[in-house]
């Protein structure tokens, strides 16, 4: 399996939701409500084919890239909210990797899933599905936006380890909401919940995720 350039996060690495979605799926993540973990271990490389083998994703010389579990705790979820109550996205003025698949403004093909904060602290925002909706697109459009209930404190971070629990897939075309929401902080860690609302307000998709702080604590 590989992650395409396209699915980009950081600077010269992979999505950590797409990325640990791909590798959720090669473990048996599907669309049934079970939840699976991962833990990125170091940034997933672009176009480089990876291995799963016993719950470990391998580039070609060895090194550990993520391990994926099954029967994880993807959290309760987030309670829809409506982003038009929501202010602007912070992204827009201020990004760490503005070319991010999910959040990024200046990714030409990308998600753009531009999360704005409302006034009880969770993020909200619209998505307008692609044509083409998989396992690891749900990974991905979780992922963004509980991580920029971290973001808001003005530090940066990035995804240390997700579990998502896909229950349904919306359709091409449907306009979904994603609402994300700080759980806990302490230290580097930030504990983050989020969740994929369908137009009709079904919800498909949580996730709970771990994000690192990559600036030191002052």
């Amino acid at each position: 399996m590989q992650i395409p350039a396209r699915y980009n996060g950081p600077p010269g690495s992979g999505n950590g939701g797409w990325s640990a979605g791909t590798f959720a799926e090669a473990a048996g993540a599907s669309v049934d409500g079970r939840a699976y973990v991962v833990t990125l271990r170091v940034p997933p490389p672009l176009a480089t084919e990876l291995t799963l083998t016993g719950g470990k994703v391998l580039d070609p010389a060895g090194t550990l890239v993520a391990e994926v579990a099954a029967d994880a705790d993807a959290g309760a979820g987030v309670p829809v909210a409506d982003p038009a109550e929501a202010g602007p996205y912070p992204g827009l003025s201020a990004h760490p990797f503005p070319g991010c698949y999910v959040c990024g403004p200046e990714h030409p093909t990308g998600l753009r899933i531009f999360p704005g904060p409302l006034p009880d602290g969770r993020m909200a925002a619209t998505w307008d599905v692609p044509a083409e909706v998989t396992v690891p697109l749900m990974w991905a459009a979780l992922d963004c936006p509980g991580g920029w209930s971290a973001l808001q404190s003005g530090r940066t971070f990035v995804l240390g380890r997700i579990a998502v629990a896909v229950d349904a897939l919306p359709a091409p075309g449907d306009r979904c909401v994603v609402v994300g929401t700080a759980v806990s902080a302490e230290g580097r860690k930030a504990v983050v919940d989020s969740t994929v609302y369908g137009q009709d307000g079904t919800r498909h998709a949580r996730a709970r995720a771990t994000w690192i702080a990559l600036d030191p604590v002052s």
